[in-house]
């Protein structure tokens, strides 16, 4: 068993064994798409899900995945279950492919298959997390799940130095998503959340929620919603296929959310239910 799992290409081994070739497109350019979710139980948590999304990225940026869907489901099951743990982080992205420096890739060239599996724990849904807005200065392939996460990391990087979870990114006052995950709102027994469109990515983790809703017979709304409206919102949630569901007591240092738990337990409730399902797990951490 791994302790920690490193996959590149047909080679297995720990992140500091398996290399990786110095011409690989990712090195130059991030040229590359990619999925995460947990696993419990050694069971990757909606894969077919992240799947699709997966495949879908990649046609979307022209990039060739060397593998069949079901091939590389089965990679990923037989994977997570070489790791130790019960509840685990699994990585996995496509290159482009290996080649000399060039911006034009020509066609015909096979990407390169990445995995990495590492224990975690999934974020505690009954803790309320503090969030910040910031404007959403990031490019406009928000739908697509690319490598190209320096901005990102630049918001993820500033936000843990003021001790909060998350930024929640906006464009002209228009609430976004987050810097790593999704975020939508309850006001008034409604589920707020914006549209899928190009400036969000299609959350896995959003779209359960707001299934659950629809068995919940609670409304949803996907229309834009703005930064006065989620501060005056009942519940900020926030959505992401490591954390499943978080809510939010605070943005920018005020007060914000955390008005109406019993509408939000419901859909948390929800969600950790289909989970235990999925995985057979019956508690979300040892």
């Amino acid at each position: 068993m791994f302790k920690e799992l490193a996959y590149y290409d047909g080679k297995t081994g720990t992140p500091d064994e398996v290399m990786i070739p110095f011409n690989d497109r990712s090195h130059f350019f991030g040229d590359g798409v990619y999925e995460a979710t947990a696993a419990g139980n050694h069971v990757p948590y909606l894969l077919d899900d992240h799947l699709d999304r997966f495949y879908s990225s990649a046609n979307a940026l022209d990039i060739n995945i060397p593998m069949e869907k079901a091939e590389l489901k089965k990679l990923l099951c037989d994977l997570v279950k070489q790791v130790e743990g019960n509840t685990h982080f699994v990585y996995w992205q496509v290159t482009r492919g290996v080649a000399p420096r060039g911006h034009v890739y020509g066609e015909g060239m096979m990407g390169k298959i990445w995995v990495y599996i590492r224990p975690s724990k999934i974020g505690d849904p009954e803790t309320a997390v503090k969030l910040k807005t910031r404007p959403d200065l990031r490019f406009e392939y928000g739908n697509i799940k690319t490598l190209n996460l320096l901005p990102a990391v630049l918001y993820s990087e500033e936000a843990s130095r003021d001790g909060v979870h998350e930024t929640i990114l906006h464009r002209n006052g228009i609430v976004t998503e987050c810097a790593h995950s999704n975020v939508s709102i309850i006001k008034d027994g409604v589920l707020i959340s914006h549209p899928n469109d190009q400036y969000i990515l299609r959350g896995i983790a959003k779209t359960h929620m707001i299934q659950a809703c629809y068995r919940l017979g609670i409304p949803v709304l996907e229309r834009e919603y703005t930064v006065d409206e989620l501060m005056d919102a009942d519940e900020i949630l926030v959505t992401s296929s490591s954390n499943f569901i978080l809510f939010a007591d605070t943005v920018d240092g005020k007060p914000a959310g955390n008005k109406d738990p019993k509408t939000r337990n419901r859909i948390k409730d929800e969600l950790v239910k289909e989970y235990f399902a999925y995985t057979g797990r019956t508690t979300i951490n040892d």
